[in-house]
């Protein structure tokens, strides 16, 4: 089944995120508890949603419905996927090639400093 489109905007009222998921609004904010998903609330006190907690929601969506996890399960899945992101991030940070030249032009710059100071 294809994911739902999601508009090309920053911010969703929980209607609209609603119907993109196409769950009852009841279903969001129980998600919320559950995984831990904080909308920011506009000036009339209405949740709203960042395009990253929308995408965030669709995968939740995915892993109960589609691939039949537990609440649990999800949190799990969701939270082993985080590590990931972070775990590639620090690789590709490591596998820069100019690390050692920034060191070295960042001694360079404190020695200039002390000398200026």
């Amino acid at each position: 089944m294809a994911a739902p489109q999601i508009p090309d905007k920053f911010y969703f009222k929980i209607g609209e995120v609603s119907r993109i998921l196409n769950v009852k609004p009841y279903v969001l904010r129980f998600w919320e508890t559950e995984f831990r998903i904080s909308p920011a609330k506009n000036r009339s006190q209405h949740r709203v949603y960042k395009r990253q907690e929308v995408e965030v929601l669709l995968e939740i969506k995915r892993l109960l419905y589609e691939e039949r996890f537990t609440i649990e399960g999800a949190r799990a899945k969701l939270k082993e996927r985080v590590q990931e992101k972070q775990q590639q991030l620090k690789l590709e940070l490591k596998e820069n090639p100019f690390r050692a030249e920034l060191r070295q032009l960042k001694k360079e710059l404190s020695r200039i400093r002390a000398i200026l100071k």
